[in-house]
């Protein structure tokens, strides 16, 4: 099962739901999916889906998913990795209108530099070769474990430093 969330501003990001339908189209996604596809205009047609969600039901959809695939918020991800699922990361882009700003970059490269995530390259070219690694165990992902409750402000901030 896989589990999509992208939060619930007010930013759509059609984008991601016409590549995930692209994929089960070109046979790359079979299993079943359920999207939390926020303002989005695009209509999913291969997989079930809600505009938003209660936190009661994200926290059952997280449950019930083998990969997550999110943007690039970190309480989403952290969730996500807390619950020990595989994680896929998209980066919302403010050229395309999805964001205010491009900050999900340094998010996004941040989780999957210390291995905790693959992150799909920025127009998702990538996305299936994600969703492909995970399935064949080449994945290489790192468990998350927290033991340090600023852990993750001090990755973020330590990548932030060490490549901007």
């Amino acid at each position: 099962m896989i589990f999509v969330t992208v939060g619930s501003r007010r930013y759509p990001f059609d984008r991601l739901f016409r590549k995930l339908d692209e994929l089960y189209e070109k046979g790359v996604l079979k299993e079943p999916m359920f999207a939390q596809i926020g303002t989005t205009s695009y209509r999913p047609k291969h997989y079930k889906y809600k505009k938003f969600i209660s936190p009661e039901r994200f926290d059952q959809e997280i449950e019930k998913a083998d990969i997550v695939v999110c943007h690039g918020a970190s309480g989403s991800i952290m969730k996500a990795l807390k619950a020990g699922k595989k994680v896929i990361v998209v980066t919302r882009l403010e050229k395309y209108g999805e964001h205010i700003n491009d900050h999900q970059i340094q998010n996004n490269e941040a989780f999957s530099k210390n291995g905790y995530v693959l992150m799909a390259d920025l127009e998702m070219n990538n996305l299936g070769e994600c969703f492909q690694k995970i399935y064949e165990g080449t994945d290489h992902l790192v468990p998350w474990e927290n033991k340090d409750p600023m852990a993750i402000v001090n990755m973020i901030d330590k990548f932030i430093e060490d490549n901007w």
